[in-house]
C-alpha cells in the first residue's frame, strides 16, 4: 500500500531547523555545506508548497513558526551558538526570544525558526498519486523486490520471479534493500515514540517545538476535532521522543509513559488516544545519504533521512533527475552516499562497534533456556544446539519458532514487546510474531524449519 510503511508514522515536521544543529553541519561540512543544507530543505518545503498549489491538494498544509528550547540548567550559550551557525548558513530570520507562545509552561529564552510547516503526509502522498497516474504512471502495490541489479541494463526482480528493467532504478525503502554494506556501516536504526492526546481547542498555539535533551523532543498541533454540528472540542497534540537503537532496549511500555509525562507537564493534554512508533534511519555524520549507489551503476539511493524525511525525500525528488539526466546540481557532494567525513570518523567506528557486538550475540546464550520459560504474549531467542531460535507463545499457549537470524546480514533478533515484533538491531528490519517480514532491508522472513 503507498504510504502504508514509514510514512504513515512520521509526525510530519517540514523544517530547515536540522536535528544536529547548524554548529555541528556546519562543523562536518564547513561553513558552505551548512549553507547547502539549509538551502536545499528550505527548497524542499517551497516544492511541498507549489506542488499543493498546483494540484489542489487538501492535506492541512499550514506555514509555521519552530521554536527550540533548552531543558533546565542548560546554558543559554547554546542557543547563541545555534543561531550565528543558522545565520552564517543564511537563515537570517532566526533570532531568540523571550519565550515560545505556550501558556502552560515557560520556555525561557529560545530560538525562533520562521517559515516550517507541517502537513498530513498520507494526502499529501494521495494526492501525488492521482497527478502521477493521471500522467501516466503505474504503481505496483503489494509487490515485493527480492534484488536489484545494476550496470548498463538495470533491473529490479520481484519475489514472484517478474523483471523490470529501466534506465535507472531509485531505491527509496527507508533502508536500502540490498546488500550495500558501503551504505549498512553508514547508519543506524533508531525508534522514535509517539503519543497523540486530546488538549482544548485554541489551548496550544499552531507551531513546530523541539528541545535539546538527549534523547530530544518534538511536538506539534493537529487541529479541528469537531463536535457533531458545532465548533471543534479538541485539537490533537503530537509529541514525539524517547529515541533509542532498535532493538537495545526493552524498556518500550516504559518509553511511552515517560513521554506522556513528559508532556503533561507542559502541555494541557486529555486523554491520548494514539500511541505508535517509527523507525528512524540516523546517518553517522547527520545528513542523508542521497545519489548515485556507489557499488551499482545506474542505481540511485535516498535514505538516512535523520528526522527530516519528507524534507529528505524531496531533496531527491530534485537532486535524483539531475543526476540520472547529467545535469550537475550543488547539492550532489553533499548528499552523496559515497562520501567519507573525516570529522565523523569517531560516530563512523562507534557505529560499527556497535554492529560488530551484534553478531557476537552468535557466541552468547539464549535470553532464557527453554521455550517453557516464555510466558503467553511474549517471545525470546532460544539457543538450539549452535544457532538460534526466535519463539513465541501465542495467547493459547501454542509455540511458533523461527530462526533468530536476521535474512539480511545475519544479525541476532531482538523481542518488541510493546509492538509484538521481532526487530533486528543492526540494520532495522522487523518480522511479525511469527517471523513474517514486516519492514526491510530484509526481503524475506525469518527461516523456519
Amino acid at each position: 500500500m503507498a504510504g502504508g510503511g514509514e510514512t504513515a508514522r512520521t509526525t510530519a515536521h517540514l523544517s530547515d531547523a536540522l536535528d544536529e544543529g547548524y554548529h555541528e553541519i556546519e562543523r562536518l561540512f564547513g561553513q558552505q555545506g551548512s549553507r547547502l543544507a539549509a538551502e536545499s530543505h528550505a527548497a524542499a518545503i517551497n516544492r511541498i508548497e507549489s506542488v499543493i498549489i498546483a494540484e489542489g491538494i487538501e492535506c492541512d498544509f499550514a506555514r509555521v513558526d519552530g521554536f527550540l528550547f533548552l531543558p533546565p540548567g542548560e546554558a543559554f550559550d547554546e542557543l547563541h551558538r545555534e543561531m550565528h551557525a543558522a545565520h552564517r548558513a543564511g537563515l537570517d530570520g532566526v533570532e531568540i526570544v523571550a519565550r515560545a507562545p505556550l501558556d502552560s509552561f515557560d520556555t525561557g529564552r529560545c530560538l525562533r525558526f520562521p517559515n516550517q510547516a507541517q502537513f498530513d503526509p498520507l494526502k499529501y502522498l494521495h494526492g501525488l498519486r492521482r497527478a502521477f497516474v493521471r500522467e501516466g504512471g503505474r504503481i505496483f502495490a503489494k509487490t515485493r523486490v527480492r534484488r536489484v541489479i545494476g550496470g548498463q541494463e538495470p533491473r529490479a526482480e520481484t519475489e514472484k520471479g517478474h523483471v523490470v528493467s529501466a534506465g535507472a532504478i531509485v531505491v527509496a525503502t527507508n533502508s536500502p534493500t540490498h546488500d550495500n554494506l558501503t551504505i549498512h556501516s553508514k547508519q543506524s536504526p533508531y525508534r522514535t515514540y509517539v503519543i497523540g492526546a486530546e488538549v482544548p481547542a485554541g489551548s496550544v498555539a499552531r507551531a513546530l517545538y523541539w528541545d535539546t535533551v538527549e534523547p530530544y523532543h518534538y511536538v506539534r498541533l493537529k487541529s479541528g476535532r469537531t463536535a457533531e454540528g458545532g465548533a471543534p472540542e479538541f485539537d490533537l497534540l503530537i509529541a514525539g521522543g524517547e529515541d533509542h537503537r532498535q532493538g537495545e532496549e526493552r524498556d518500550t511500555d516504559q518509553r511511552f509513559e515517560r513521554l506522556e509525562d513528559w508532556t503533561r507537564k507542559r502541555f494541557p493534554i486529555g486523554n491520548v488516544t494514539y500511541r505508535w512508533s517509527g523507525l528512524v534511519m540516523e546517518p553517522a555524520d547527520s545528513l542523508a545519504l542521497i545519489g548515485q549507489d556507489p557499488n551499482e551503476k545506474n542505481v540511485y539511493l535516498v535514505t538516512g533521512d535523520s528526522g527530516h524525511g519528507m524534507t529528505h525525500g524531496v531533496i531527491a525528488s530534485m537532486l535524483i533527475p539531475d543526476l540520472i539526466a547529467g545535469r550537475e546540481n550543488p547539492w550532489e557532494s553533499l548528499y552523496a552516499p559515497s562520501r567519507f567525513t573525516a570529522q565523523a570518523v569517531n560516530k563512523y567506528a562507534s557505529d560499527t562497534l556497535e554492529i560488530v557486538s551484534s553478531f557476537a550475540e552468535w557466541l552468547t546464550p539464549g535470553e532464557v533456556s527453554d521455550s517453557a520459560s516464555i510466558a503467553p504474549g511474549l517471545g525470546s531467542v532460544v539457543r538450539r544446539g549452535f544457532g538460534k531460535m526466535a519463539v513465541y507463545r501465542d495467547e493459547n499457549g501454542a509455540c511458533h519458532e523461527s530462526s533468530a537470524i536476521c535474512p539480511h546480514l545475519g544479525c541476532i533478533v531482538h523481542w518488541n514487546s510493546t509492538e509484538q515484533s521481532w526487530d533486528c538491531p543492526c540494520h532495522g528490519s522487523r518480522f511479525d510474531p511469527y517471523g513474517s517480514l514486516l519492514r526491510g532491508p530484509a526481503v524475506r522472513g525469518l527461516a523456519r524449519d
